[in-house]
């Protein structure tokens, strides 16, 4: 598997949002349950699609700039014959390097009460909830999480007492 850093309007990103936003609509039973601004070529900063071996497009994301060092995930999907694989996990990963890269200090991000599966990604990957904010704000089933980024380096190199209750691996002293 690779990942690959596309444009916003690139055939297999497009086609892999429309499915993710797809499978939304059937979970919320509208086609329109996203609060605030959709994401567009305009304000997503990155976009990244998973691709395997034969070059299949299986997964998607991307990060929208909120400011201040931060970012919001945005149109993360995974095909659903690929979940459990670690698609997801390499995107996120991929998504969380090009932020910190950018000094970026923190992801955010959305996610709703239909989608059990996500809140047990991102819980999983050291993402913790949050209130709700920005557009997000007030919303009903609407569930934030936010995650503070550091140096990618393994906790056993530095010791248990490196990980913050966050998740997070202190800078190196």
């Amino acid at each position: 598997m690779k990942i690959e850093q596309v444009s916003w309007a690139d055939p297999d990103a497009t086609a892999l949002r429309e499915r993710q936003r797809a499978e939304i609509a059937a979970r919320y039973g509208t086609p329109d349950s996203e609060p605030g601004t959709p994401p567009s070529a305009s304000d997503i900063a990155v976009f990244f699609v998973a691709y395997e071996d034969d070059g299949t497009a299986v997964g998607c994301g991307g990060l929208r700039a909120l400011g201040a060092g931060a970012g919001e995930v945005k149109r993360m999907y995974v095909d659903p014959a690929r979940r459990g694989s670690g698609v997801a996990a390499r995107l996120l990963s991929a998504l969380e390097e090009w932020a910190y890269g950018e000094g970026w200090i923190g992801l955010r991000l959305e996610t709703g009460d239909r989608q059990p599966d996500a809140v047990r990604f991102y819980t999983r990957c050291g993402y913790e909830r949050i209130a709700n904010f920005g557009p997000y704000e007030g919303v009903q089933g609407s569930l934030c999480f936010e995650r503070l980024l550091g140096p990618r380096r393994r906790v056993s190199e530095r010791g248990p007492e490196a990980v913050h209750r966050t998740g997070v691996v202190s800078p190196p002293r």
